[in-house]
């Protein structure tokens, strides 16, 4: 069996794998072991190929680098034309042939007894690889077997490989969307948990690594005269920096740093890199604890949340609620240290120690009366503290008179348009899954799925999954392959199983958790308000390809949904702190802004503009460069980071609108002209 014969020519991998390592590929011992890799056609390897396998590679000097390379190869694969002489030469695109996916399969299985620090890594970035769609997202895989086998893989390592796989095996389960391939993720965390005895959720906490932070948060590296500084600040911000002999601090590295410590640099900018990507990993789980109401004891909490160099940027800006008496009473607050040990300061002043035995969890709107959490939503704006994600102006849900009569589905937000592309990515970006729509035989309707996060605690066989199912229907899709570009939406229904491997059963609304059904509903709102015609202001000039102008009418000036009421909220905060506090006022479903020239009323759920007093309509795409020179946005103190963004949008075009007489564009400025 030669080389060619081993790393086929059905598609670009095999070609380019021999040419760029055509010697080793050749050296002693390497020759058998891929032949033996050859016969790995199953998901699973057996014991006896692995030690077979491990045999071949203990007679083969250099067969653990083979198995790295070629790994790291397919890592790197990009999307080719892939040919099939058993279906008589039939091409389609894909990163491998089938005889490199069996190829491939096996080098993953050795790479599970290779004691080496490269193992997890390349084993989950061929599974990040063949695991997300074209582009890079989306429920379709690259290569289904391959990314099946490599997150498998990703379950058999322990000890100090086993933390590496754990964090791996959580960012894939943030990004991969083929159900197949999700349900793989799910068995090898539950896989390495019941081996340590642990749940996968308490597993994905003690793995998060601490990337050389200290308790500060901080990590310097001496760099002949200069220091590297390394730190994340809390909500979650990664700086590098350098200080100089003489104490003076540079953004970056200064000449002599980069000449004689080029290597090191490298590691250290690599680790700024990990911990950006650790820190959104972090901030998803934080708000799946959140969305889930997952309690921690107090050591638990103190190790691997709030003390932690990485966790605890983030933790620390969240409300959370302690109970001394196993969850009977609870006391929201925000964590500050004290005497011996942590307490949680509240909204009226006061302070409550953490004590030994008790409990804490997120404290979530949803279980809080209007008066708490309007003081929470103050103290935050007093104390221009910003959170990772929102919590105290988080959107709240609760079943609506309508939805008790229609029982077992929702109609809240049925009937909108949406830009298909747009919400499909923002759907699986929310954990959402389904099959696309389009021109071909299921794709004219579709149910995007999510389960709903568990409670931390529970294992994972035991106890009730919930998870919703929001219906859409193709609308529009383009003539060339038939892709939807518009889609309109329909019911939201939810399902209740029993233990791990009960039947899903459609359930009444009423039975629906309350955190459980407000966090579905938040994620179908957003959606909406992100993807619908209506929040596109240039809708109205597409011509003769224009259509639902009553709809796009209706929406983009008509009532405001639950996120367009928190906007409101959340601008009656801000706005009094602006330098246009007097030229702007609330109204029921605008902001009213008067400019020199004209007065302005922008939507808060679309971020439309009309203008008075004949509500002549005002086109504007913010361009962010124009707003600057109007007065600059990015540094007005928002207390979360935004879905969507829209609050950022319609401040720009307040502070715009507000100094109109000054405006240059000439677009913007050619509709005012006409208006006057």
């Amino acid at each position: 069996m030669n080389v060619t014969t081993l790393l086929d020519d059905e598609d670009a991998y095999g070609p380019a794998m021999r040419a760029a390592h055509a010697e080793l590929l050749t050296s002693p011992g390497v020759h058998e072991f891929l032949a033996h890799c050859t016969g790995q056609d199953k998901v699973r390897a057996t014991k006896r190929w692995r030690k077979q396998a491990a045999a071949l590679l203990a007679d083969s000097v250099r067969g653990p680098e083979a198995v790295r390379v070629l790994l790291e190869g397919m890592a790197r694969q990009a999307e080719h034309t892939v040919r099939s002489p058993q279906w008589g030469g039939g091409e389609w695109p894909g990163i491998a042939s089938e005889h490199n996916t069996v190829l491939v399969r096996g080098l993953l299985w050795a790479a599970a007894d290779i004691d080496a620090d490269w193992s997890v890594r390349a084993v989950a970035d061929v599974a990040l690889n063949a695991g997300t769609g074209w582009g890079g997202s989306g429920g379709v895989c690259r290569n289904g077997k391959m990314a099946t086998a490599a997150v498998a893989v990703l379950g058999e390592f322990g000890g100090p490989q086993g933390e590496q796989a754990v964090e791996r095996l959580d960012r894939l389960r943030r990004t991969i969307r083929n159900r197949t391939v999700v349900k793989g993720i799910a068995a090898s965390l539950q896989a390495v948990a019941e081996r340590g005895g642990l749940t996968p959720s308490i597993l994905r906490e003690r793995a998060v690594p601490a990337v050389g932070l200290d308790a500060r948060g901080m990590r310097e590296e001496q760099l002949g005269d200069h220091t590297a500084l390394l730190s994340v600040a809390a909500p979650g911000t990664v700086t590098l920096a350098f200080r100089g002999p003489q104490g003076r601090v540079l953004k970056s590295a200064p000449k002599p740093v980069r000449e004689a410590y080029g290597d090191r640099l490298a590691e250290i900018r690599g680790a700024v890199k990990q911990l950006r990507v650790l820190l959104t990993a972090e901030r998803a789980r934080l708000e799946e604890h959140l969305m889930a109401g997952t309690c921690r004891p107090v050591r638990d909490w103190e190790s691997y949340y709030i003390d932690h160099p990485v966790t605890g940027a983030l933790a620390s800006t969240l409300i959370w609620e302690v109970s001394p008496d196993g969850g009977a009473r609870w006391t929201a607050g925000l964590p500050e240290r004290a005497a011996g040990g942590w307490a949680l300061a509240g909204a009226d002043g006061t302070a409550v120690p953490v004590t030994e035995g008790a409990l804490l969890r997120l404290w979530h709107p949803v279980r809080a009366d209007t008066e708490e959490v309007g003081a929470w939503r103050t103290e935050l704006a007093d104390r221009e503290l910003r959170q990772p994600f929102k919590q105290a102006f988080r959107e709240v849900y609760p079943l609506t008179p309508a939805e008790e009569t229609t029982r077992n589905y929702s109609n809240r937000f049925a009937g909108h348009i949406l830009r298909y592309g747009q919400a499909r990515a923002l759907m699986v970006e929310r954990g959402w899954a389904g099959n696309h729509l389009g021109y071909h035989s299921d794709g004219y309707a579709a149910e995007m799925v999510r389960e709903l996060p568990r409670a931390g605690e529970l294992p994972v066989t035991e106890g009730e999954f919930w998870r919703a199912r929001f219906q859409v229907e193709l609308v529009e899709a383009r003539d060339d392959g038939g892709i939807a570009t518009l889609c309109s939406t329909d019911q939201v229904r939810f399902e209740r199983r029993r233990g791990a491997r009960g039947p899903w059963e459609r359930t009444d609304l009423t039975d629906v958790p309350v955190l459980t059904l407000s966090e579905a509903m938040r994620d179908v709102d957003l959606f909406v308000g992100v993807a619908s015609i209506g929040a596109d202001p240039q809708w109205q000039d597409r011509g003769e390809d224009r259509a639902f102008g009553d709809y796009w009418r209706g929406w983009a000036f008509g009532d405001l949904t639950e996120t367009a009421r928190m906007r409101r909220e959340s601008l009656a905060a801000l706005l009094p702190r602006t330098r246009i506090a007097d030229r702007v006022e609330l109204t029921d479903r605008f902001l009213r802004v008067r400019g020199e020239l004209r007065t302005y009323k922008i939507h808060l759920g679309s971020g439309n503009i009309l203008m008075e007093p004949d509500d002549a309509y005002l086109c504007i795409v913010v361009d962010r460069g124009a707003v600057a020179a109007a007065g600059d946005t990015d540094r007005l103190f928002l207390p979360f980071e935004e879905d969507g963004g829209l609050l950022s949008v319609i401040l720009s075009k307040a502070f715009l609108l507000a100094d109109d007489a000054r405006i240059t564009d000439r677009t913007i400025a050619s509709q005012l002209r006409r208006a006057a």
